[in-house]
């Protein structure tokens, strides 16, 4: 065997990745052994290779999926750096919002060690309420995604439109909170049908944009106030759907979620959720 050939289980201690990993990178391309013996097929690296195995096994401790190594280490190789920051600006996002989500959790964790038996949410619930909504002329956005990372960001495009950040007076008032309209008959942890909304009137530049005005269906509505965390909104869900029950009323359409306060101005405790759900009475049976 050459010096300069180190056998997988050597290269696998140096680079701290598993023979089985080696051997799917092999196959996929990522990172191919020198060299293999004809006879046995043992796979041989050379030191030159240990730092591209180091640096995978970086990527891959920083979060990153074998797709999103591949075109990083390819973008370095073509010297692409452009490409290499929007992978990285991309998995910080992620990161942050996960970040975001554990906090949260911990948080309500500690809460659980305070009162197990609210489940870790300090919240309130209203009793729910019938309610006649006119139709309403919003702004609005929609597309498919993740409701942690889409919501948000979502939100932030929209209220951009109706404050500007060059100072400009905004030619849209608004008039109402902004919302979440979930379109999905179900839960989706990805690909869900988000629209998010904010009630205006008077007119506002769309050029180039991917939010349009439309005008939201009124009708009649079962609505509950929720008081404390996000994850808790849930809660307020189940409450809805007791009320409905016991009133014989079925949905009519998607359901909203009204955000009365902005979370950068209060304590998670006070954030105030409005949830409503267009609702119809249940057909007599025959």
């Amino acid at each position: 065997m050459p010096a300069d050939q180190i056998p997988i289980g050597t290269f696998s201690r140096i680079t701290h990745l598993s023979q089985k990993a080696l051997r799917l990178y092999d196959e996929r391309g990522l990172l191919v052994p020198a060299a293999r013996d004809i006879c046995t097929g043992y796979r041989y690296y050379t030191f030159v290779q240990v730092e591209r195995g180091i640096r995978i096994r970086h990527l891959l401790w920083l979060g990153f999926g074998l797709s999103e190594v591949e075109s990083i280490l390819e973008a370095r190789e073509r010297g692409d750096a452009g490409t290499i920051r929007e992978h990285f600006a991309r998995r910080l996002a992620e990161t942050e919002r996960e970040a975001g989500r554990l906090h949260a959790i911990a948080e309500a964790l500690r809460k659980q060690k305070q009162d197990p038996f609210n489940g870790g949410f300090s919240m309130a619930i209203t009793e729910p309420v019938i309610k006649d909504i006119p139709a309403t002329r919003a702004l609005s956005r929609r597309e498919r995604g993740v409701y942690q990372e889409a919501i948000p960001r979502m939100i932030g495009e929209l209220c951009a439109y109706v404050s500007p950040a060059d100072g400009r007076q905004p030619a849209a008032k608004v008039t109402g909170p902004i919302m979440f309209i979930c379109h999905d008959e179900e839960y989706r942890e990805t690909d869900a049908d988000i629209e998010v909304a904010l009630p205006i009137v008077g007119s506002v530049n769309l050029d180039g944009s991917a939010a349009g005005v439309v005008t939201l269906p009124g009708g009649r509505f079962v609505s509950v106030l929720h008081t404390g965390p996000y994850p808790g909104v849930g809660k307020a869900y189940e409450r809805l759907f007791a009320y409905m029950n016991e009133h014989r009323l079925v949905p009519a359409g998607p359901s909203r979620e009204l955000y009365l306060n902005d979370p950068a101005e209060v304590p998670e405790e006070e954030l105030l959720t409005e949830v409503q759900f267009p609702v119809q009475d249940l057909p007599p049976s025959p």
